[in-house]
């Protein structure tokens, strides 16, 4: 795995953004017909599935339902015209 996998992983959600794939999950977060809140209901019901992983001390679910929030936040700062540099900036900030 990359180094840069998170970078690469935006950038093909910044791609279905913009080309909007039928086939795609990922365009149809940002066609939804809820919207934005489609996205933010996948993040609460991933949170709560990452909970329980922890919870239930399962190591390979905590780590799925982590690789879904993650995915799901990406989608949202596409969504709200932001970009992985926000992120890191923000997290440089806390060091």
């Amino acid at each position: 795995m990359s180094d840069d996998v998170i970078d690469e992983l935006f950038a093909v959600i910044e791609d279905r953004k913009e080309t909007l794939p039928e086939d795609s999950y990922t365009a149809s977060l940002f066609t939804h017909e809820k919207g934005e809140n489609a996205v933010l209901e996948k993040l609460g019901e991933e949170t709560t599935e990452l909970i329980l992983a922890a919870k239930d001390d399962d190591h390979d679910e905590l780590a799925h339902e982590a690789a879904d929030i993650v995915y799901h936040m990406l989608v949202l700062l596409a969504m709200k015209d932001m970009d992985v540099g926000d992120l890191r900036e923000e997290l440089a900030k806390r060091r």
